[in-house]
């Protein structure tokens, strides 16, 4: 916590390097707080810039990068992997004059901080109650007045993301639901890579599409999500800005070659978990994603998961628990028997897709594979899975992965979680938070039945 308020003020900013300084800290970060970004950026130019900026609480240095951040800072780390440095604001003259510091913020005299705390609580009480009586008298006027697509979010023209896309030249990917293109915009003074969904001369499913997105992915707010950055709805131009990641797809990553470490993969699959968790559990409204899959989780710099593509979410209220369904959601070899069976749609379709990603992270196979490469045992990757737990043959789902192998018990622990998250049965499958800890070890995962024992009748 700052021991002041920096004020954006004409004579606070003008005298910002009589009154404010930065120390260092090594190898730390917080990833998720950041508002302007500065590439290329040299040490000095870095450090200047976040002292003359009333927004700026820290700013990071990293391979020629500046990253400015405001409070409140979250998520905040310590590794070595960083090789960063952390310049972190403070004052260097206390607003009275005589009782100046020289440098970072120190424990003060527990006298004083006693009158601070005593002051401090009386004042905050007062504040506090006088907000709550605002907000009740003109609660209902707000809601009423306020528009149910109003976000934060920055509306981009269709000629502001042709520019940035270059004509919309940099395909990075595409799916049933649009586009994606690599481009470059300018957000907080600074060029900003980005990722362009573009979803133009669409149906009204994918309109509607569109704005279940902007509405509701501009307010998730979750280490584990790509972050919305902006919009275009423009004509018959419907367009998305994410933050771009620089590692790309879960897709490539698995099943590319060399196969990626055991402990990162088992990291990326809780990280998954975790997003999940913020969606069904931890929004407002709740959020079905409906297409958990590999090509729809991306990574950042540090790896972590992040879910992407909410356009396919089917969205319920916190105290609602199923839904019908009305067309079949999802990506085959991810979609669970509701879909097909006309049953309730719950949030446990989404658990079932997880376990198919879960299961394709443990073996980094494909969850539906080559029939004509002679394994058919092995084209349908549950059922390969069960098989293989069952007879006690996991050495052969990791095709002898020896870091994981060597991790025997995680192992056997997340074949386990996976088989129960695919059980045909939605009311047999665990919910987002019981399979993180699963995952973590925290309760113990029993032997699970076949998946198909316990099947919907068609």
């Amino acid at each position: 916590m700052p021991n002041f308020t920096q004020s954006c003020g004409k004579a606070d900013v003008n005298s910002a390097a009589d009154v404010y300084d930065l120390t260092t800290l090594v190898d730390i970060d917080w990833p998720l707080s950041d508002y302007e970004h500065l590439n290329p950026s040299t040490e000095t130019q870095c450090r200047n810039t976040c002292l003359q900026d009333c927004l700026c609480a820290v700013a990071i240095l990293r391979a020629g990068q500046c990253w400015k951040k405001k409070l409140p800072l979250s998520n905040g780390r310590n590794d070595s992997r960083l090789n960063s440095k952390a310049f972190l604001k403070y004052r260097k003259v206390d607003v009275h004059p005589s009782n100046p510091t020289t440098g970072p913020p120190t424990i003060r005299k527990k006298k004083k901080r006693k009158s601070i705390i005593v002051v401090g609580s009386v004042l905050l009480v007062f504040v506090g109650a006088l907000c709550l009586g605002i907000f009740f008298i003109y609660r209902k006027k707000i809601v009423k007045e306020l528009p149910t697509s109003e976000t934060s979010l920055r509306r981009f023209t269709y000629k502001e993301l042709d520019v940035a896309t270059n004509g919309f030249g940099e395909e990075l990917g595409r799916g049933a639901f649009g586009i994606v293109y690599k481009g470059v915009v300018e957000m907080g003074g600074s060029r900003q890579v980005v990722a362009v969904k573009k979803l133009d001369g669409v149906a009204q499913q994918k309109e509607k599409e569109f704005k279940t997105e902007v509405n509701v992915i501009g307010r998730t707010h979750h280490k584990n999500l790509v972050p919305l950055l902006g919009f275009c709805e423009e004509g018959q131009h419907r367009m998305l800005v994410y933050e771009f990641l620089t590692n790309g797809t879960l897709s490539s990553f698995l099943f590319g070659d060399p196969k990626p470490s055991w402990n990162l993969r088992t990291e990326i699959a809780v990280g998954i978990a975790r997003g999940l968790v913020y969606l069904h559990e931890e929004c407002t409204t709740q959020i079905i994603h409906c297409d958990i899959k590999p090509q729809n989780v991306l990574l950042d710099e540090y790896y972590n998961a992040r879910i992407s593509d909410f356009g396919l979410a089917k969205l319920l209220r916190m105290n609602q628990s199923k839904t019908m369904a009305s067309t079949i959601r999802g990506t085959k070899g991810y979609v669970a028997s509701e879909w097909f069976n006309n049953k309730p749609i719950t949030a446990m379709v989404d658990v079932y897709s997880y376990g198919v990603l879960l299961l394709e992270i443990i073996s980094c196979q494909r969850s539906v594979g080559d029939f004509e490469n002679g394994e058919v045992e092995k084209a349908i990757l549950t059922d390969w899975a069960s098989d293989c737990l069952e007879q006690g043959k996991l050495e052969a789902l990791v095709e002898n992965d020896r870091e994981a192998l060597n991790d025997r018990n995680k192992l056997m622990r997340f074949v386990m979680v996976a088989i129960w998250c695919i059980q045909e049965d939605p009311s047999f499958r665990p919910s987002m938070r019981k399979v993180i800890q699963m995952l973590e070890g925290v309760i113990e995962v029993n032997h699970p039945p076949c998946p198909t024992t316990y099947s919907f009748p068609s």
